[in-house]
């Protein structure tokens, strides 16, 4: 089960967030906002984390 943890206001922005928490070993997706069909670079996206893994997020965030 996954969880809302973020939201960024275009792809780059998402991708580097899903970058920076799985390389500290966190499992991540990353959804636009609105539907799939409106995926592209200046859409606002969604992080989402497993559900109870939220703290990691939070500590890796800590970290930066």
């Amino acid at each position: 089960m996954w969880t809302e943890y973020k939201i960024t206001p275009n792809l780059v922005t998402a991708e580097m967030w899903k970058d920076t928490f799985e390389s500290e070993g966190l499992p991540t997706k990353i959804l636009p906002v609105k539907d799939i069909i409106s995926w592209g670079e200046r859409v606002t996206f969604r992080i989402f984390v497993p559900k109870g893994r939220e703290h990691v997020a939070d500590e890796i965030l800590r970290k930066l």
